[in-house]
């Protein structure tokens, strides 16, 4: 992870005042002065900032298993939301970090940091998402190469960026994408004729699904997986 991004994820700096820190030498990983704000750096490197180590920023990170017919949105009137799943207080300073349709289960990450959850859904960042998708025809190869190019969705002018598929039977894939379109998969697939019948979302960049929790259980993400979900993409 770049070094000026890593300074923001873990206190309440901008990037940019990030960035203004480390070229003027007033940061350091693991006991060496950096100078370069892209310098790379790992996900649990000890931080000090004038001389003073940093602690995790106070916020709030959660990983939930969404079950279907579950609403990402902090209230509804038609439908139980994510946030009756969850036990905690403030519930309305949460930001769902990526949604999921309604049918679709699987991870989804809420926080009160606006920064890293934006750093998660922007599709500069290329924050991949794996899906495990169920098809109801069966899925060429040459989809694979169609869906690494981009392709062009219903009513829309612009290809969509490279996504990573990799079959796992006739009509079973995984898909990884960096966006977050309305109804993205379902549409790439209606694209090259096929029907999605399951789609489960199993990790956003290099976080998993804590394959402990059931479906509708939660909990609160280490220090480390804060840090590492965003490790390995750009900016």
């Amino acid at each position: 992870m770049r070094l000026d991004r890593y300074v923001a994820s873990v206190t309440d700096y901008s990037r940019s005042d990030a960035k203004k820190l480390i070229k003027s030498g007033d940061v350091a990983v693991d006991g060496k002065v950096l100078t370069d704000p892209s310098q790379a750096v790992a996900a649990d490197a000890q931080l000090e900032i004038d001389g003073q180590f940093v602690r995790q920023a106070e916020h709030r990170y959660f990983m939930l298993h969404k079950p279907q017919d579950y609403v990402c949105a902090n209230r509804d009137r038609r439908f139980a939301t994510v946030m009756d799943l969850l036990d905690e207080d403030n519930l309305d300073r949460l930001i769902i970090a990526g949604r999921l349709d309604l049918d679709t289960t699987g991870l989804v990450l809420l926080t009160d940091n606006g920064q890293w959850a934006h750093q998660v859904m922007s599709p500069r960042t290329r924050c991949y998402k794996r899906y495990r998708v169920q098809l109801e025809d069966p899925v060429p190869e040459s989809a694979i190469d169609r869906f690494a190019k981009g392709v062009f969705l219903e009513q829309e002018k612009r290809r969509t960026l490279p996504a990573r598929m990799k079959l796992l039977g006739e009509r079973e894939a995984l898909l990884e994408i960096c966006e977050g379109r309305f109804h993205q998969v379902k549409r790439m697939f209606a694209s090259i004729g096929n029907t999605v019948v399951g789609l489960h979302r199993e990790a956003i960049g290099k976080l998993e699904l804590d394959s402990a929790l059931g479906e509708g259980e939660y909990r609160s993400l280490t220090e480390y997986e804060v840090a590492v979900v965003l490790s390995g993409t750009l900016e």
